[in-house]
């Protein structure tokens, strides 16, 4: 089944809030197996302010962040896991290719490739447009 989730949704399936709440809408949740979320990159948020007065960006860790998130949110949608938090456990094997600037919008899609007992792992790629510009394996723990 797939459906869009709005930012109230999201709230009530992660823990997050602003301003480490890094996904804007969910666009398609697969239950416990995928989801796709979008983040839109502003001038106005403080992490991009402080990155550079002349060359502004969305930090690369905040992009693994937010595929996290979005791969949170496919596995705490599966009903064994609800209710409960999902913990970042670790990144293998990230690649950063371009940097997010304001007024972008990163599609994100996370995909779990394997989840056992209380751990999962997922494979999370961030997107502007046709080009991505990050992946990484990702290590979920559930709590």
């Amino acid at each position: 089944m797939s459906k869009e989730l709005g930012i109230d949704e999201i709230k009530q399936i992660i823990p997050h809030r602003f301003p480490m709440l890094l996904i804007d809408r969910v666009l398609f949740l697969k239950v416990g197996q995928e989801a796709k979320a979008v983040h839109n990159v502003s001038f106005g948020e403080s992490f991009v302010q402080a990155s550079s007065s002349k060359d502004p960006v969305f930090s690369s860790i905040l992009i693994v962040e937010a595929m996290a998130q979005t791969g949170a949110v496919a596995l705490l949608s599966k009903a064994d896991f609800a209710g409960k938090t999902a913990y970042f456990g670790g990144i293998k094997e990230a690649n950063f290719i371009v940097q997010a600037r304001p007024g972008d919008q990163i599609v994100l899609t996370t995909k779990l490739t394997k989840i056992r007992k209380n751990i999962g792992i997922g494979i999370g790629e961030a997107w502007v447009g046709n080009k991505k510009i990050a992946q990484a394996e990702l290590t979920f723990m559930i709590g």
